[in-house]
């Protein structure tokens, strides 16, 4: 291997939004993340919905509207005698 070219490597620890600290070899001596596997949704089983400019609750209403529009038509079409 060349000498000097390559960066040094250092302990380091991953600090986590959420307080968690993991501590690991990097080229850096403190990284700090958003969300780590303590905290993430996929590996704690909880829901976190991260709503940018209310882009969730607009979706949300879209489809309740959808939904209840449907919901209204079912009764209509189930209730004319088929000839």
């Amino acid at each position: 291997m060349k000498k000097d070219i390559h960066p040094t490597y250092v302990n380091s620890k991953i600090v986590c939004v959420c307080g968690n600290v993991i501590e690991t070899r990097a080229t850096q001596a403190e990284i700090h993340v958003e969300i780590c596997s303590s905290c993430h949704p996929f590996y704690t089983g909880k829901q976190k919905l991260v709503d940018t400019a209310g882009r969730v609750e607009r979706f949300r209403q879209k489809y309740e509207r959808a939904r209840k529009a449907q919901e209204k038509a079912k009764p209509e079409s189930a209730a004319k005698p088929s000839s």
